[in-house]
């Protein structure tokens, strides 16, 4: 089967646990200065380097009305079987997907050098930006990770990509794009704690006009990058994804009325981050925003739904009013209190 873990040596992760990041400035109590001005290479450009974490997306991911009909049939489907051909779950490369990923899996680290800019994923996973004054190639091979340029503007990096494949998805709720795809990053890093990404994804095969996203990155300090590592066997992704076939023979319609007393906000610490849920309702169905990503809850009884591959359920008093949400997936049950 499928695996997907967190793997680390015992003593190295006890020796990390006392690990500071040396050379990064701190507050009187030792904690990062995040608002510490930016460093700067020997040659005068912002340095990327660092261990980085993408934050909440805003824009027209996961949700566009820029997106071409077929494209909007393809996520819907792909949500229907629970993501479960997310190259994620076939231990695929997720190439553009790395900037939407705000799980471990997203986290990278950024080698700079002047001449060539490297991030390395949790997943073992690479990508290389040239700055040596290269172009883009006008046909270039299709691959998993696309190729990358990259040159200043100012204090800007500006990334140009071309010559990614259609396999990848630009979001885990299963938008796609074509052989088309071209990206335009912008990276600023504003201060020693917060890089600003804007992103620009071109792909006339697949969208009207061009999606627009922007997101955030934050230092980590004091932490390490451990191996995320997906082992695919032929058992196939059932354990991960759950068998999506029998689940949708088991959908179950719920009276408006019942799914209306989950309305509201919840919130509850994931791993080591504080994450807050908004539960909806429209037209009759339950709709899950979680960190800028929104999707239909699809019903598998009275309390239990499915999103993208991981349950929620629901805890509810005597008077049937929700109280909690559970979010439930390879690493376990997430309670996330209710606060409005």
């Amino acid at each position: 089967m499928l695996l997907l873990a967190s793997i680390a040596p015992a003593p190295a992760a006890a020796q990390w646990l006392t690990l500071q990041t040396p050379g990064i400035p701190r507050t009187a109590d030792g904690k990062l200065d995040v608002s510490a001005p930016a460093p700067r290479t020997s040659d005068g450009h912002p340095d990327f380097s660092g261990l980085w974490r993408p934050g909440a997306l805003r824009g027209d991911l996961p949700e566009s009305d820029k997106y071409q009909d077929w494209l909007v049939a393809q996520a819907d489907a792909r949500q229907r079987r629970f993501t479960a051909d997310n190259p994620r779950n076939l231990c695929l490369p997720m190439g553009p997907g790395y900037h939407t990923e705000n799980t471990e899996v997203g986290v990278r680290r950024i080698v700079q050098t002047p001449t060539v800019l490297a991030f390395l994923f949790a997943d073992l996973k690479y990508r290389q930006i040239f700055m040596d004054g290269r172009a883009l190639e006008d046909d270039p091979l299709p691959t998993w990770m696309g190729y990358s340029v990259g040159r200043w503007d100012g204090d800007t990096l500006v990334v140009e990509s071309n010559g990614y494949n259609n396999k990848t998805w630009l979001h885990r709720l299963g938008v796609g794009h074509t052989d088309q795809l071209r990206m335009t990053e912008r990276y600023t890093r504003e201060n020693f704690g917060t890089i600003q990404l804007q992103i620009t994804y071109d792909d006339p095969g697949a969208f009207d006009e061009p999606l627009q996203v922007s997101t955030s990155l934050r230092f980590i300090a004091d932490d390490e990058m451990l191996e995320v590592v997906c082992n695919e066997a032929s058992a196939g992704t059932s354990h991960y994804t759950g068998d999506w076939e029998d689940v949708e023979a088991d959908l179950v319609e719920i009276d408006p009325d019942i799914l209306a007393r989950y309305v509201g906000k919840y919130r509850g610490v994931y791993i080591d981050s504080t994450v807050t849920v908004d539960v909806t309702l429209e037209d009759g169905k339950l709709f899950l925003t979680r960190r800028g990503s929104k999707a239909e809850l699809i019903p598998q009884g009275e309390t239990a739904f499915i999103r993208g591959g991981w349950a929620y359920v629901f805890s509810v008093n005597d008077e049937g009013n929700a109280t909690a949400i559970s979010e439930v997936h390879v690493s376990g049950g997430w309670t996330f209190e209710r606060v409005h």
